[in-house]
């Protein structure tokens, strides 16, 4: 069975914890265990903190929606919002090697989903697609 829920905020750092109460709640819902809830958890955070940083350049009037799509074998978040264009071959970390605070954001992601990836038909804005498969074969 396919669930889906979006959610949309504006751009504003105050409400990265609902957007963090919410990805909680719908991987409780669909039984993901605590540790791999709690780094998608964080994941999806650093990827809404990323569209108001990068994308709105700190514009807290902007419009973030968030869609989780859910599978029993599946967990699937897109981010899409209106900001600034981003392009794949452009999003990556810094040097791992470069050591110092920030900018580990998209390692960490990465790391976290199986699938990272934008969206580059949509004309305007972006749409970013992360999926967790839940019950590798």
């Amino acid at each position: 069975m396919k669930d889906s829920i979006t959610i949309t905020v504006t751009s504003h750092p105050k409400y990265l914890a609902v957007i963090r109460s919410v990805t909680v709640k719908v991987g409780e819902i669909h039984g993901i265990n605590e540790a791999l809830l709690e780094n998608i958890k964080l994941a999806v955070d650093e990827a809404c903190a990323n569209v108001i940083k990068h994308a709105y350049s700190g514009n807290t009037s902007g419009k973030i929606v968030i869609q989780y799509i859910t599978t029993p074998d599946l967990f699937q978040v897109i981010i899409t919002d209106n900001g600034i264009k981003a392009y794949n071959d452009l999003m990556k970390g810094r040097d791992l090697d470069d050591l110092r605070p920030g900018g580990l954001g998209i390692h960490f992601i990465k790391r976290v989903f199986d699938v990272f990836e934008l969206d580059e038909k949509k004309k305007k804005g972006n749409r970013l697609i992360m999926i967790k498969h839940l019950h590798e074969s």
